[in-house]
């Protein structure tokens, strides 16, 4: 099948899908002692809970504040999620909001003084506010500007997606990716403690919030804008919060800055290596390689103030003191090279592993054509430390192929974030089962986004990786080819012990759990057609432990 060269330029300019990522506890998170849980698979086998990441008191007190949860970046949670049975969903199990198109993520509010809470979401066209328990509309801010899609507009398309021929729907996806994903409000948000919803876009940050304090029901309101100074270059990737409070920005050149959160302060720094990051940048645009900056996806912090950003080619860890943003050795910085084969640096925002008295690392992607899972020491590199073979750095702590089990593949790249809980860290293919003749670089991407339900081009694959703190080694731990993690990202589960995510089968969307410690199948959802198509969005959790996920045209809420 061919697409006309044409048509195959105007979506490599336009088409934003290889950077969103998202999309992305509140529980006591300083537990040294693990618990155990059943396998939820029936089996006897009990699981070690894990430390988790230590919950950050600036942030909004729940279990989803920021894109990937919290500022470890994990996408992991306490909250036990479903455990089954498998069924075809029943219309009354799904609650659906036709809210436009571009809601990645949700940030779920602290409680409010009547103990309810509520839901942001931050879109193409509008910035919504949900209520927690009954999933409603409670209050929507249309952005100045943007298109505002019906719900009329939203279901015409949804049918043209499900109706037209190959072809023509292909050509269709790229007219809709280039209505629906331009100049989206913001990717990433945030949600502090004080119920001010932070969205960065292309010139700063917007704070937006309740009209009336405290009241949840009140309508949405722009609180500040904050403009990127003259002296600050490129666009604002991702964000993430301090634990003493500051928010931390990466720009695509290589620059990180800390804002205080009233706006009326803040530090920078530029990366090691970043001199030529803005002719990069530049370059990758001027190739039709939109998304593809020096910078590219969202960055971990701890409690300590360490943050770990990944540019093209390297790894670095930048320090927050408590008054300046340091680069240095001295104050515990580093900055190492990843294999990137590629020359378009990692596809995977960065994940912290390790957390009490466990080891502690930091997960990526690399950017090799058949890309590897790589481990690096966060802090102190062991003094016996031996540097391992094959990779280019002494702080690689571990490093293994993701080939979904299959030594002889020669590529796979994955447009998301590593999934890290405990030990485990899980990574899923997003290359379609096929590609059309003239598809290539970001336009492929199209092909598991818009089209991802269509067999032709449905990916298969996750695998998990474990790594061994007696051995001081990555393992692989299992594979499964038989599911389809198509294109959002995945939601781990530690009270439940299960790995979530939104697949298709059989030509239909719906959401997959397989047991976390054995890769089996604990039950799938069969939840209907286009209308429900994850788009990249991440699945997430909420404070009940109730499935959510973005759809091409809204948000759906999943209640069997």
């Amino acid at each position: 099948m061919r697409i006309g060269s044409k048509m195959v330029a105007i979506l490599v300019a336009v088409i934003l899908l290889s950077q969103l990522l998202l999309a992305c506890s509140d529980s006591d998170t300083t537990k040294s002692d693990p618990s155990e849980i059943p396998s939820p698979t029936g089996t006897a086998q009990l699981v070690k809970v894990p430390n988790l990441p230590p919950e950050n008191l600036y942030l909004a007190d729940s279990v989803y504040a920021l894109a990937h949860g919290d500022s470890a970046q994990q996408d992991s949670t306490a909250i036990p999620g479903p455990t089954g049975p498998t069924q075809q969903l029943k219309p009354n199990q799904i609650i659906y909001q036709p809210i436009g198109p571009g809601h990645f993520g949700i940030q779920i509010s602290s409680p409010y003084d009547d103990g309810r809470r509520v839901i942001w979401s931050n879109g193409g066209d509008r910035i919504v506010k949900l209520d927690h328990d009954t999933f409603e509309v409670l209050a929507t801010y249309e952005i100045p500007g943007k298109k505002v899609w019906t719900a009329e507009e939203s279901e015409e398309a949804v049918i043209k997606l499900e109706t037209l021929e190959q072809q023509e729907r292909m050509s269709y996806a790229m007219q809709l990716a280039a209505k629906t994903l331009m100049g989206l409000a913001g990717v990433y948000a945030l949600l502090d403690k004080d119920g001010n919803f932070y969205v960065g876009n292309a010139e700063g940050l917007t704070v937006y919030g309740d009209d009336v304090e405290s009241n949840p029901d009140s309508e949405i309101v722009i609180r500040a804008t904050w403009e990127l100074p003259d002296e600050i270059s490129g666009q604002p990737i991702g964000m993430n919060m301090t634990y003493d409070g500051w928010l931390i920005l990466v720009t695509d050149d290589g620059q990180v800055i800390a804002l205080s959160r009233d706006f009326s302060e803040f530090y920078t720094v530029k990366m090691h290596h970043s001199e030529n990051a803005a002719e990069y940048s530049q370059e990758m645009r001027k190739a039709g390689k939109i998304g593809y900056g020096w910078v590219r996806n969202p960055y971990a912090i701890d409690e300590a103030g360490g943050i770990w950003i990944v540019s093209n080619d390297y790894m670095h860890k930048v320090v927050w003191t408590g008054s300046r943003l340091s680069i240095d050795e001295a104050d515990g910085a580093w900055t190492e090279p990843y294999l990137n084969g590629s020359g378009l640096g990692s596809g995977s925002g960065v994940s912290l592993m390790g957390f009490g008295d466990e080891d502690k690392l930091v997960v990526i992607s690399d950017g090799e054509d058949l890309m590897n899972v790589v481990l690096y020491w966060r802090n102190e590199i062991p003094e016996d430390w031996q540097q391992l073979p094959g990779t280019p750095s002494r702080r690689t702590a571990g490093m293994a192929p993701a080939n979904m089990g299959d030594p002889n593949r020669t590529a796979i790249q994955s447009e998301q974030s590593v999934i890290v809980s405990g030990y485990g860290a899980v990574v899923v293919n997003n290359e379609p089962a096929s590609i059309p003749e003239n598809f290539a670089g970001p336009a492929i991407r199209l092909l598991v986004a818009h089209l991802g339900s269509d067999p032709d081009f449905t990916p298969y694959g996750v695998q998990k990786f474990e790594w061994d703190p007696e051995a001081k080694e990555l393992r692989e731990s299992w594979v499964n080819n038989e599911v389809s993690s198509t294109n959002g990202v995945p939601y781990v589960s530690l009270g439940s012990n299960i790995l979530y995510f939104v697949g298709v089968r059989d030509g239909k969307w719906g959401v997959e759990g397989l047991d976390w410690t054995t890769s089996e199948s604990a039950f799938h959802w069969v939840v209907g057609g286009e209308q429900y198509n994850s788009l990249y969005s991440g699945l997430h959790l909420d404070q009940e432990g109730r499935i959510i996920f973005g759809t091409t045209f809204g948000k759906v809420r999943l209640e069997p």
